[in-house]
C-alpha cells in the first residue's frame, strides 16, 4: 500500500514539474510525457531522497539552458536538438537513473544509491559542460587528440566546460551527501569527493563516445559537420561521415549515465566494504 501510494505521489508531483518545464519552455509535450515516466519510478520506487536528485538536476539543468541563449541560438544547427527536452531526451538522462531505482525496489542493496547518484552527477555534469562550455572564450579541443575544433563539435571540450561539468557534478553529489546520514564525516566527505569524480568522469566518456562513434552527419549545403538527421536546419539532408548510425546523442547521455553509475559503485565498494 505504501508503494501505490509512493507512486502515484510521484506521479503527481512529476505531472506538475513537467508542467511546470512545458510552461517554461524546458520540455516539449512529449517531454512532459517522458518527465512523468521517469519522475514516476524515481519517486515511485526510489523516495524522496531519489526524487530530490532528479529535481536537482531538472531544475539547475533547464535554468542553464536559458542561460545566455541568445549567444548559443547560433550553434543549434550543431546539435541534434534544441533546448527544449522531448521524450527521447529525457529518457536518455533520467531512464538510467529510473532502471536502476526499479532495481533497488525489487533488490534493495545499498550501492544501488550509488549508482543513482553517480548516475545523475553525470547527466547533470554533462549538462552544466555543454550549456557553460559553448560560452567559452577559448576553442575546444577534440578529448581523444587535443585537435582544436569548432564550438558545439561533438566531444570537443575546453576548460570552462570541465570545470563546470565537475561544478555539476559537485551539485548533486552535496545534496546526495545531505541524504545519507549513515555515514561518518570523513565517510560522506569521500563519498562525495569519489561522486563528483565519477560523475566528471561520465561526462567526458561521454565527449569520448561524441568524438569516436557518435553519429555525426555532414551538410553539403552549409559544409558543416552536425548531429542533425536525416535533414539540417537549412532544411538539406545530411550524410553520416562518421560513427555507428544508431548511437545518436540520446544514447550516448544514457550510456555515459550507466558508466558513471558504475563508477560510483565500483568506488563506493572500496570506500564502505562492510559499513554499510
Amino acid at each position: 500500500m505504501q508503494t501505490i501510494t509512493q507512486i502515484l505521489l510521484g506521479l503527481l508531483l512529476s505531472g506538475l514539474i513537467g508542467y511546470a518545464g512545458y510552461r517554461r519552455g524546458s520540455l516539449s509535450k512529449s517531454g512532459v510525457l517522458g518527465a512523468m515516466l521517469v519522475g514516476t519510478a524515481i519517486f515511485g520506487f526510489g523516495g524522496w531522497a531519489w526524487g530530490i536528485l532528479l529535481i536537482v538536476f531538472f531544475v539547475s539543468s533547464s535554468a542553464l539552458s536559458h542561460f545566455k541563449a541568445a549567444r548559443k541560438e547560433p550553434l543549434a544547427e550543431k546539435f541534434s536538438k534544441g533546448s527544449q527536452r522531448d521524450l527521447a531526451q529525457a529518457l536518455a538522462n533520467g531512464g538510467a537513473g529510473a532502471l536502476i531505482a526499479v532495481a533497488n525496489f525489487l533488490w534493495p542493496h545499498p550501492l544501488w544509491w550509488a549508482a543513482f547518484v553517480g548516475a545523475m552527477a553525470t547527466v547533470n555534469a554533462d549538462t552544466w559542460a555543454t550549456e557553460l562550455g559553448v560560452l567559452s572564450k577559448t576553442r575546444p579541443r577534440l578529448v581523444v587528440n587535443g585537435k582544436l575544433v569548432e564550438v558545439g563539435t561533438s566531444g570537443g571540450i575546453t576548460l570552462d566546460g570541465t570545470l563546470a561539468a565537475l561544478a555539476g557534478s559537485a551539485l548533486v553529489s552535496l545534496v546526495a551527501v545531505a541524504f545519507t546520514p549513515t555515514f561518518s564525516f570523513s565517510l560522506s566527505f569521500s563519498f562525495f569527493l569519489f561522486s563528483s569524480l565519477s560523475g566528471l568522469l561520465g561526462s567526458l566518456f561521454d565527449s569520448f563516445l561524441g568524438a569516436t562513434v557518435q553519429a555525426i552527419y555532414f551538410c553539403d549545403n552549409c559544409h558543416k559537420e552536425t548531429e542533425r538527421h536525416p535533414t539540417h536546419t537549412c532544411g538539406h539532408p545530411t550524410r553520416l561521415i562518421r560513427g555507428w548510425r544508431w548511437l545518436d546523442n540520446d544514447w550516448v547521455n544514457f550510456v555515459s549515465s550507466g558508466v558513471g553509475g558504475w563508477l560510483l559503485v565500483v568506488g563506493g565498494w572500496w570506500l564502505v566494504a562492510g559499513s554499510w
